[in-house]
């Protein structure tokens, strides 16, 4: 789930939605089938959103129409370090009352494991009431004790919460991952410190089997279970990102979901850790050279993980 944004250039985006279109143009359908699941209003640009959606191969099933709500709407700035800062518009968005509607097809995707993984992030849990976030992890509870492989994006952003308590949301998702994406700098809001030795102690404690650090322009971190068996020291991986001059870096918007989403393109296909940060990098890096969450489909036609 996701908060959806459409600008007055029917521009789109949001941190799983960005991650699940890069990933749908980065695999062979045939080996991966990319879906996801949000609501939409029932309007002019909820339904350009779904074209578009389908347009890249996304399977729509999951998504609601919600009469009398819109798609979420925020606002980047950029400075001219290619960085951003978001204002957001969501007090009508339907995304938010996606699980007070009647929705049989999500609750049965989870609890009947009809999905192999399913990917949220620290926004999803974010936009949602108390009630909503409680019965959501209660289901993905069920899906992963039914076998389903969870992942979790932390992708923290403090004014979603309103003053509410963040972090306890956050610990129930991470025990409940089986990868993990972690950036940095939002591991520090988060919890306050300003070192990643920090966030190695607490990896070793939450044993999750497989954890990606994202550091920006830093190289990443992989950390693995040795030979997958819990308790076992951990792997862990240092793998550089790809250098670009600064006038190359035009908008650094969903580097990070771009990023997770190239290595779950390979990971997901039977790919190494190091493999699939490499090409996580490759993604990642030529997002950021243009414009807008989303780029054009033809500036990465060469990027494929199969």
């Amino acid at each position: 789930m996701l908060e959806e944004s459409v600008d007055d250039g029917l521009h789109f985006g949001g941190d799983t939605l960005n991650s699940a279109l890069y990933l749908a143009r980065s695999v062979n359908h045939e080996l991966l089938q990319v879906g996801y699941a949000t609501a939409l209003g029932i309007d002019g640009d909820s339904e350009s959103l779904l074209k578009a959606w389908q347009t890249e191969g996304i399977d729509t099933e999951l998504v609601i129409q919600i009469n009398n709500k819109l798609p979420g709407r925020y606002r980047i700035n950029t400075n001219a370090a290619g960085e951003r800062s978001f204002v957001y518009d969501r007090e009508f968005s339907a995304a938010k009352y996606y699980l007070q509607n009647e929705h049989q097809l999500f609750n049965e995707a989870l609890t009947e494991k009809k999905c192999d993984y399913f990917y949220f992030s620290g926004i999803s849990l974010a936009i949602l009431n108390k009630d909503d976030r409680h019965h959501f992890l209660k289901l993905l509870t069920a899906y992963k004790n039914s076998g389903g492989k969870v992942i979790f994006d932390n992708n923290y952003r403090e004014i979603l919460w309103q003053g509410e308590h963040a972090l306890p949301y956050y610990q129930q998702a991470m025990q409940l991952a089986d990868i993990a994406f972690l950036t940095d700098e939002d591991e520090y809001a988060l919890y306050g410190e300003k070192c990643v030795n920090d966030i190695l102690k607490r990896i070793h404690g939450w044993q999750v089997p497989e954890v990606v650090i994202k550091q920006g322009e830093s190289p990443c971190l992989v950390f693995q279970y040795m030979a997958q068996k819990i308790g076992e020291p951990y792997r862990v991986e240092s793998i550089a990102s790809i250098a670009l001059s600064a006038k190359s870096i035009i908008d650094t918007c969903a580097a990070g979901d771009a990023f997770a989403a190239g290595y779950l393109a390979k990971r997901l296909t039977a790919h190494n850790t190091t493999e699939s940060a490499e090409f996580a990098h490759q993604l990642a890096s030529r997002v950021i050279q243009y414009s807008g969450a989303i780029i054009p489909q033809h500036k990465m036609a060469d990027l494929k993980a199969n």
